[in-house]
């Protein structure tokens, strides 16, 4: 979607970039498309399910999910383990009263209370809110529902956070996809499904083997929205990179035979950094020795008071000259929240400074000495887009040595907590919010999901990525402002709850000028240009 909307793609740029970049920000191995259609497939069970119930009686419903074969009817696996969360300890369909007939064979989904939505990998505005069953063959049962982008699908989260295909299956049955009407959670493997899921992601559990423009080899694999759900590449590729970079067995652990993993989370700090250690950690049993925080000359500048940026437009002059009142107020604020936040998970922090070609060598120095006053291991100015490796050997080097400092890992919360008491772990202590208010459909969801038995997943939350708050427009580091709770939404395959900080869009649209009207392919050699 972003990469023919405003964003672009993600194959980084200059000399430091991932190839064949134009294959990567497309189709690459089609893992995007397998979770479009996993999720699809789920979707689509959910409201044939309710169509099949609304027109059958008990009796020909149950027939159908357990028709005779030659003679004899059995349950299916997936149907056993139904019965079992039901009570039900039989297994010879002929058997069942016409009670256990009704419990097994009716979700009785509530269509105001269906929890998934369908996924296309496009930016679609117009796609937000739908109705659906408006076709003369569905008999009037409509409801109304909307498209996600791809990459918020629960599946994605999933695959991100399974550490094998047997996690994976187990994730994808437990995702809760609606409520019944006696407010009972149904979940993929009530509808049956999970199997055919697993099999659509069979292959996508495999990551992709790629490279550097210098060889250098890298794992791409997972995109979980970053705002919606966790945005880190998956638990998988990371616990393979840490095989072929580790000591041999057998053999000491020296520098010449120890290599280093680089896993990517996705925004600042506040979002991905904080989901890294607070959800990926927890779910793979590793913990990072060390963090590097990426910080540019122009982003802090914004951080500090400069003016608007738009995209499509020239950036103003601020951005372009040096101006170090502006820098300096950048660095004070955002970049000294970043830090201190960091040192509460008890890790050293290297602070990379992303070199453009306008940055002069006072900004730069700048940048350096605020984030080693605000307590960082070290900060160096970088020059990957330019040089490429050449460029960043210092970073290289600084952490290595952070690496091999002591660190005192810890989590934000204790993940048993309460609902509410982990919100505010993360709001008022790495946001700096004064309040929480929470709207009274998020007190609906958080007392549902406490009966549950949800209340005990950590916290994701979503928010804008552009300020600490919720106001994408309160930039540098506002403290005591109030983050409002619009809505509470339960993963619990991916395992863990997301509350919607105010107004989050989960299915992007395009600008007025997209990215697609310089995408095209030159039609004598094949190759496309236009991608970036």
């Amino acid at each position: 979607g972003p990469t023919f909307g405003i964003k672009g793609g993600a194959a980084g740029g200059g000399y430091s970039q991932v190839i064949p970049m134009d294959e990567f920000n497309l189709h690459l191995t089609g893992d995007i498309h397998a979770i479009t259609a996993a999720n699809n497939l789920l979707a689509a069970a959910i409201d044939a399910r309710r169509f099949h119930e609304a027109t059958q009686s008990d009796k020909a419903l149950f027939n159908r999910l357990c028709p005779a074969k030659k003679g004899v009817r059995q349950f299916s696996l997936i149907m056993l383990r139904r019965l079992e969360r039901l009570g039900i300890h039989k297994t010879n369909p002929d058997e069942l009263t016409d009670d256990e007939i009704h419990r097994f064979a009716r979700l009785d989904i509530d269509p105001e209370r269906v929890l998934w939505n369908r996924v296309l990998d496009i930016n679609d505005r117009f796609l937000r809110q739908i109705t659906i069953g408006e076709a003369p063959t569905e008999k009037g049962y409509t409801r109304k529902t909307g498209f996600d982008i791809a990459v918020a699908s629960e599946i994605m989260a999933v695959l991100a956070l399974s550490n094998s295909l047997e996690d994976m299956r187990a994730r994808l049955g437990k995702m809760v996809v609606a409520v019944s009407k006696s407010g009972e959670a149904i979940t993929a493997d009530d509808l049956g499904v999970t199997g055919a899921l697993t099999v659509l992601m069979k292959d996508a559990i495999n990551p992709t083997l790629m490279q550097t423009l210098e060889g250098t080899p890298v794992f791409v694999h997972a995109g979980p929205f970053a705002n919606i759900a966790h945005g880190n590449s998956s638990i998988i590729a990371d616990k393979i990179a840490l095989k072929i970079v580790g000591t041999p067995e057998g053999e000491p652990s020296t520098p010449d035979n120890t290599g280093y993993v680089v896993t990517e989370a996705g925004f600042g700090a506040d979002i991905g950094l904080e989901k890294f250690v607070d959800i990926k950690c927890r779910s793979s049993g590793l913990t990072p020795n060390a963090v590097v925080l990426v910080a540019t000359v122009r982003a802090l500048k914004t951080h500090g008071g400069g003016p608007a940026v738009t995209p499509g437009k020239p950036l103003p002059e601020e951005y372009t000259t040096e101006n170090l009142e502006l820098l300096e107020k950048g660095a004070r604020s955002n970049l000294r929240r970043h830090i201190e936040n960091i040192s509460q998970f008890g890790l050293p922090v290297v602070v990379a400074i992303n070199r453009f070609n306008t940055d002069t060598d006072a900004e730069l120095e700048l940048i350096r000495c605020v984030a080693l006053e605000s307590g960082a291991f070290d900060a160096v100015p970088v020059e990957l887009w330019a040089r490429g490796g050449a460029g960043a050997v210092n970073l290289a080097e600084a952490v290595v040595k952070a690496c091999e400092q002591p660190t005192q890992f810890k989590y934000l919360y204790d993940v048993n907590m309460g609902i509410k008491e982990k919100i505010e772990a993360i709001a008022k202590n790495y946001y700096r919010a004064g309040s929480v208010v929470y709207s009274e459909e998020a007190e609906r969801k958080i007392a549902y999901f406490t009966e549950q038995n949800f209340d005990k997943m950590p916290i994701c939350m979503a928010k804008t990525q552009y300020s600490f708050s919720a106001d994408p427009s309160l930039k540098g580091a506002p403290e005591g402002f109030e983050l409002p709770i619009r809505d509470i939404r339960a993963s619990v395959g991916a395992g863990f709850l997301y509350p919607l900080c105010g107004e989050m869009q989960t299915l992007p649209g395009l600008p007025t000028r997209p990215c697609f009207f310089d995408v095209d392919i030159d039609i004598d050699t094949g190759r496309v240009y236009g991608l970036f």
